[in-house]
Formats: C-alpha cells, sequence, structure tokens
C-alpha cells in the first residue's frame, strides 16, 4: 500500500520526475484557474447576481470575517494568502472523494512546502507592518537570551503545521484503504464521508493558524498606534 503519493511516480528521466503529488497539484490549480474564471467573468455590482458570485461573495466575506474577527486587521492584505492557502487544502481534501484522485495534501512534499509559505510569510508582513528593524527586536523581547528560543519556536511551529495536515489526510486514507479489504461496503464510505470531514475541518484550521502566526508579527505596532492615539 503507498502511503505518500510522492512515492507514485508516473515518469522519471534523470533528473526530471513526475509524481503523483505534483500532477495532482496541477489538476488542482488549472481546475481553481478555470473554476475562478468561469465565476468572476460575469461579476455584477448591481442587479440580479449569479449563484456563482453569490457563493463567491459568502466565502469571500467569511474568510474576511475570520482574518478580522482573529486579527482584529483590516483583512484586505491577508487575504489573498490566506484564501488561497484555505480554498487550494480544502479543494484538495474535498476532491479525494473523486475515484482516482490522490490529495496532495497527502504528501509530506506538499504539507511541507504549505507550511515554509506560512514561515516566510510571517517575516513579510511582520517587515512590512514593522519595518524590518522592529520586527527583528521582537527575537529579542523581553532579552536577548530569548533569541534562541523565539527561533526554535518559529521552527517548531512550522513542523507542527506540515506534520498535523499531512498525517490527519493520511491517516484518513490509510484507514479506508484498511477497511476496503475487510468490509467492503458500508465502512469505508462512512470514514470517507469522516475523512472529508476532517479534510474540511484541516483546510480551516491550517489558515486559521496562519492567520494567527502572521497577526503575532503584526499585531504589536496596531498595539503602538493605539496607545499613541489614546496618548495625545
Amino acid at each position: 500500500m503507498t502511503i505518500d503519493p510522492s512515492e507514485i511516480v508516473y515518469f522519471e528521466a534523470g533528473f526530471v520526475r513526475i509524481t503523483a503529488t505534483l500532477v495532482f497539484t496541477w489538476v488542482i490549480m488549472i481546475l481553481l484557474t478555470v473554476v475562478s474564471y468561469l465565476v468572476t467573468r460575469n461579476i455584477k455590482v448591481e442587479g440580479e447576481i449569479s449563484k456563482g458570485q453569490n457563493i463567491l461573495e459568502a466565502l469571500v466575506e467569511t474568510i474576511n470575517g475570520q482574518i478580522r474577527q482573529i486579527s482584529r486587521q483590516d483583512p484586505a492584505k491577508y487575504l489573498p494568502f490566506v484564501g488561497t492557502l484555505f480554498i487550494f487544502i480544502l479543494a484538495s481534501n474535498i476532491l479525494s472523494i473523486v475515484p482516482g484522485f490522490i490529495s496532495p495534501t497527502g504528501s509530506l512534499n506538499t504539507s511541507v512546502a504549505l507550511s515554509l509559505c506560512v514561515f516566510l510569510s510571517v517575516p513579510v508582513f511582520g517587515i512590512g507592518e514593522q519595518g524590518i528593524g522592529g520586527y527583528l527586536k521582537e527575537y529579542i523581547k523581553p532579552t536577548f537570551i530569548m533569541l534562541p528560543f523565539n527561533i526554535i519556536s518559529e521552527i517548531s511551529r512550522t513542523l507542527s503545521l506540515a506534520i498535523r495536515l499531512y498525517g490527519n489526510v493520511m491517516s484518513s486514507s490509510i484507514i479506508v484503504a484498511i477497511l476496503l479489504g475487510v468490509v467492503p461496503l458500508f465502512f469505508p464510505v462512512v470514514i470517507q464521508a469522516l475523512g472529508l470531514l476532517t479534510g474540511v475541518i484541516q483546510a480551516y484550521i491550517f489558515a486559521i493558524l496562519a492567520i494567527v502566526y502572521i497577526a503575532s508579527a503584526t499585531e504589536r505596532k496596531k498595539k503602538k498606534k493605539g496607545n499613541l492615539k489614546e496618548e495625545s
């Protein structure tokens, strides 16, 4: 039984290696691009809007609301990044119920890549809000002794993100595969449904944690601004 879709190799020549992870990642990217184009090509500001636009607006408003509630900041600058993470992981997990489709989030490579995106986004947003000097100072607060511990914290939460996503998606696939061999009809369907629910929850949790990490790097400047206003 194949655990990681990266172990499924469709083509290999020299350093070029095309695996199931790569193929199905591109499948999702193409699918999301096509769906996005179809939904947004006839967007209307006034008058009767399509069902697709209704769903899109509801999704954007929901993500905006979650970002605003957690970060206490304007969600506009975080929406493209966090929304893309959520939709990609959600689509990957939902499509896993399609026969023959292999979810790329079941690959440790994909989980690590997504976690690294979050890892790199934290200093990018943090420096954008506080400047490079202000952001780096946070690593030595309340004392410079905390520098190695803060660095370890950044690395460990990235590993935690990757392992959490990979472990949940992979475990669901393994359980379904085992039950198909033991009870080939009823229980695999139930487990598949539970796995689908778990996949949706994992997409939500991953996006929420990304917001939390980014907000922790940007909220301090906001608090300082608020204190200055109160003093004035």
